[in-house]
């Protein structure tokens, strides 16, 4: 059975007369005629009484009509559907990020795409490293993602923040009651980073500002992500080196010092392949780079 063959029938059946049916569609009454008498061989069943003088339903004929308007209803559905994704109009993206300054940033973009294109859906991959996304990007395996800057070429990006770097310190320690710190304040202490294999720019950023003071961070623990980086943080296993957006994050026994001097910034951008062939994902950027 074929879609042309159901539209063939109702359009006999809504006009009860072949010559007018076939003007609907363009077409002409032998081809029209042609189609239904297959459409009925098909069925094994006739659909219409014909005579000189009119055309009627048959029984099955009266029984095909609504099970047909339901199937050419679907399937209008079906191209629409198709024409908006093929338009970037719908469609599900798939994003990776981590840290509180991508929550920031894509909870902003949410919003923005429930109001201008509804049918986009953003599905969110927490807790993934710069590096980690870049991998993913590579694979296929995301569509976009929240990385540091600066990354390897291949990639297409647009900055969403910038990140000034402070230092977050147990609450009972000797530096707490500081109105800031320098890096050479830092050089005795002991840190809680983000591991190295997954490529954490926090981490390249902490080791760059005590590079600059002179001195190689003693490592005392590593944390999976910022809420786990803070406990061992307020535990008083060390000292770490965060981004300004962590200090939104209220840990018992944590206490934020900003950085004296020329405070050290980590430029923060939505990273994506120029070439993802998924119309939704261009459709994402364009609605990113319009955000003030």
């Amino acid at each position: 059975m074929e879609l042309r063959q159901l539209r063939g029938f109702l359009a006999v059946a809504d006009e009860l007369h072949f010559g007018r049916a076939a003007e609907r569609l363009h077409i002409g009454q032998s081809p029209l005629s042609q189609t239904i008498r297959a459409l009925e061989r098909e069925l094994g069943t006739d659909l219409f009484v014909r005579t000189t003088r009119s055309v009627q339903l048959t029984a099955a004929g009266e029984a095909l009509v609504t099970p047909a308007r339901i199937i050419e209803a679907q399937i209008a559905v079906v191209r629409d559907i198709a024409s908006a994704a093929s338009t970037g109009e719908t469609g599900r993206v798939t994003v990776g990020f981590g840290g509180t300054g991508g929550y920031t940033v894509l909870s902003a973009l949410t919003r923005s795409l429930a109001d201008s294109h509804p049918g986009i859906e953003l599905d969110l991959r927490p807790q993934m490293y710069s590096g980690e996304v870049l991998d993913a990007l590579r694979r296929g395996t995301l569509d976009m993602g929240i990385v540091g800057l600066p990354i390897p070429r291949g990639f297409e990006t647009h900055t969403v923040r910038e990140e000034t770097l402070m230092v977050a310190v147990p609450a009972r320690h000797h530096l707490s009651t500081r109105d800031s710190v320098s890096p050479e304040d830092l050089a005795t202490e002991r840190f809680v980073m983000y591991p190295a294999e997954h490529g954490s720019v926090v981490r390249d950023a902490t080791l760059s500002v005590c590079a600059t003071a002179g001195f190689t961070p003693t490592v005392a623990h590593e944390a999976p992500d910022p809420y786990s980086l803070l406990a061992m943080v307020g535990a008083g296993v060390g000292i770490a080196v965060v981004v300004e957006s962590t200090a939104h994050l209220s840990m018992d026994g944590v206490v934020y010092l900003p950085i004296a001097g020329a405070t050290p910034t980590l430029k923060i951008a939505m990273a994506w392949r120029p070439n993802n062939p998924t119309p939704a994902v261009h459709t994402v950027t364009r609605v990113l780079r319009e955000q003030p």
